[in-house]
Parts: structure tokens; sequence; C-alpha cells
């Protein structure tokens, strides 16, 4: 016998009551996390890790602080230094100065050094997309570059790891939709990039409002009103690319209007693959697929040439068989497309993801020290190979 609690319920009202306390609750949970503005800060870094960064001795760094030159430390009870990202950046302003503008310490584009443009794609969700964007984006920043990462997912987990909940936090028109939508609406993209806790990174966010782009795409090919739909995205981020060095797009887990615009717009193609069967089938056909649709756009005009191409093998079991298996066949297969090193799977970045931090935000003190020191050093290990990509496409050495 039917109760009342039983009495069915119109899906869409119980869905939508699902989502506005799941909503609620999450709102809650991060102003547990961040109060009270409940928006993220980025930690302080040790004199250690700022050397590191800066690519110098940490005795060096002591050198110049005993002598009071460049910015100084925080020095706590203990005696120990540590830098925010604030000085590393103007630890790194100095040095260069004091070099002639060494390149190792601001390695900014210069003149005739093009904007680089990362796509990060797969239509498979569970690839490392996201995760591998956000360390990406901003291990760059923190290297020194001026980093612009844009959601294109309307899930917006990359806003969100950002300090930016989609719901509360991203209005209407306040996504990249807002610099490409075919109405009177559109806005320039410098009203809609925001900053973050990152200096040196800016983040165009992402939320459901994406989806209008998808909408009203095959709306504006059918009237004749817009036949170059993928030139919309490269405009509007031509509008911005005196401030960066490098933009770093998260696609969603779809081949549409968005992926497409994106991959037309990119100067760089990163494909998050992981390594099983049923994994690399589904990437085999995203690659037939993006092979026709970007043929057709090439047809109409679409500029499609990259500087590189390459497979990051993501959440990678060094200790698993088949998944070695399928490394070696990639590799056999793409050759040198595919990135030397692989991103381990590591609780590391799972349990830095529950607080909605990355590997770069978290302290080590917070973990086993082999755990994190191993998935630190290949997340490292991956970014340092994608950014010497980029200094070769600039034609560094």
């Amino acid at each position: 016998m039917r109760t009342v609690s039983d009495q069915p319920t119109a899906i869409h009202a119980l869905i939508g009551d699902h989502a506005r306390e799941l909503s609620a609750k999450l709102q809650a949970h991060r102003l547990q996390l961040f109060p009270p503005s409940a928006r993220k800060t980025l930690r302080k870094f040790t004199s250690g890790e700022a050397a590191k960064l800066i690519g110098v001795n940490d005795g060096y760094l002591r050198h110049l602080s005993l002598e009071g030159k460049g910015p100084q430390p925080e020095v706590g009870p203990s005696g120990r230094r540590s830098y925010s990202i604030e000085d590393i950046h103007a630890l790194r302003a100095y040095l260069a100065e004091a070099g002639k503008a060494d390149r190792r310490y601001l390695p900014r584009r210069e003149a005739g050094e093009h904007l680089q443009v990362i796509t990060v794609v797969n239509f498979k969700g569970g690839s490392g997309k996201t995760t591998t964007a956000a360390h990406l984006a901003q291990y760059l920043a923190l290297n020194g570059y001026r980093v612009l990462a844009v959601d294109l997912d309307p899930q917006a987990s990359l806003s969100a790891l950002h300090g930016y909940q989609p719901e509360f936090d991203i209005g209407e028109n306040e996504t990249l939709y807002g610099a490409i939508r075919y109405d009177g609406e559109r806005r320039p993209l410098s009203e809609i990039v925001r900053s973050t806790y990152f200096p040196g990174l800016d983040l165009i966010p992402g939320n459901i409002e994406l989806m209008e782009f998808e909408h009203e795409t095959p709306k504006a090919l059918a009237d004749g009103s817009d036949s170059l739909f993928f030139t919309r995205m490269d405009e509007a981020l031509a509008s911005v690319a005196d401030n960066y060095d490098v933009v770093v797009v998260d696609c969603p887990p779809q081949l549409g209007f968005l992926t497409l615009s994106a991959l037309c717009a990119a100067t760089a193609v990163l494909v998050t693959v992981h390594p099983q069967m049923l994994d690399v089938m589904s990437m085999c056909q995203f690659l037939i697929m993006t092979s026709d649709l970007l043929g057709v756009v090439a047809e109409a005009g679409g500029n499609m040439r990259y500087d590189w191409m390459r497979y990051l093998v993501t959440r990678y079991e060094p200790g698993d068989g088949p998944q070695n298996q399928m490394v070696s066949f990639m590799r056999s297969m793409f050759g040198d497309h595919v990135l030397n090193y692989p991103m381990l799977k590591s609780t590391a970045i799972a349990d830095a993801g529950i607080t909605k931090q990355t590997l770069y935000e978290v302290s080590r003190e917070q973990f086993t020290r082999s755990t994190y020191d191993r998935a630190l050093e290949a997340m490292n290990n991956v970014n340092r190979e994608i950014e010497d990509l980029i200094r070769k496409a600039w034609g560094r050495a």
C-alpha cells in the first residue's frame, strides 16, 4: 500500500528540490571553509619552496634577506622564513632587474611571441581535464607567467576550484557566453574576466549559461546570421591577448559548439586520457568525430594550424599491468605525441579536492610526506614538459 511519502512527484520538481538543497549545503560548506568573506586565499610558501619556484638557491634568498634586498620574508617565532606569492613575484622582478631582464626570472612572452592558447579536451568524463587544466594554470602562474583560465564546462568545476560557486557567484552574462553571444547583449571579454587569489592567474568563470551558445548557434547557422561561429571565441581572446602569456581552456565533456570554438581558438591541444581500454576506445571515437568536424571548419576558413598536440596519460598507476600495456600501446601508436611524463593517480590530489584545493595550494604537512612529494613531483614533471613546449613555440631554447 502506497503511503503519503510514496505519492508520485513530478520529476522536474524533485530534481529542483534536490538541486536547491544541495546548492545551499555547498554554500554553507564554503562559508565554513573560508569565513568570514567566503573567499579563498593562498597560503604562504616556505623559503625553500620560494627558492625552487624562482630557480635560485635557498641560501641566496637568505643572503638577500640579511642584506635587506628585495621583498622581505615573514619570519615566524621559530625563525622560519616564508613568502607570499606576491613576494615571490616581487623577487622575480628584483632579480630580473639585477640580471638585466633575465628571462629565467621573468619568463613572460615578448614582442613577436604569440599568445599560447592551450585547449584541454576529451569528451569522456573522468579523464582528468579539470584537474589538468587547474594545475597547469596554477603552475604557470606560480612560475611567473600571466595566465588566463577559461571555464567552458557548464558544470563549472574549474570555477569552483578557484573559489566561485557557479549558482551563487556567477550572474547572467558573466561567462564566456557574454562575449560570444549573437544578440545585442554581447559585451567585451575584459568586463567578464575575474581575478583570483593566485596573483598572475585570472579566470573567465562558467556556469549553466554556457549551454545557451549550444542552443543558439544552430539557429544562427540556419538563418545565416553568423556562419563563422568558430571565430567568436578567438576574437574575444584576441581582445585581451596583450594582458596574458598563456590561456588554458577547460572544455566540456562533449564535442559541441563550445569545444569546437575552443579548438579553433587554440594554438595547442592537450588530450587527457585514462589508460583503460574503454577510455581509449572512447578517445578513438572522439578523435574520429573531431577530425571530421574540424575538417568542415577548415574548409570554411578556420585556422587549424597548431604549435603542438599531445596526449597526457592521467590517473596512472605504475603497478597496474593492463595500464602499462595500454600506455605502451599508445606510445607505439602516437610516438612523441604522448607526453613523456604521465600524471599519477594519487590520494593527495583527491584529498586536496575535498576542500576545493589543488596540490599547489595545500602544504606538505597535511599529508604523508612521501605521498605528497610523489604526487607533486609527477605534477611538476607534466607541467614542466608542457612549459617546455610553450617556450619552444616561442622559439626559445
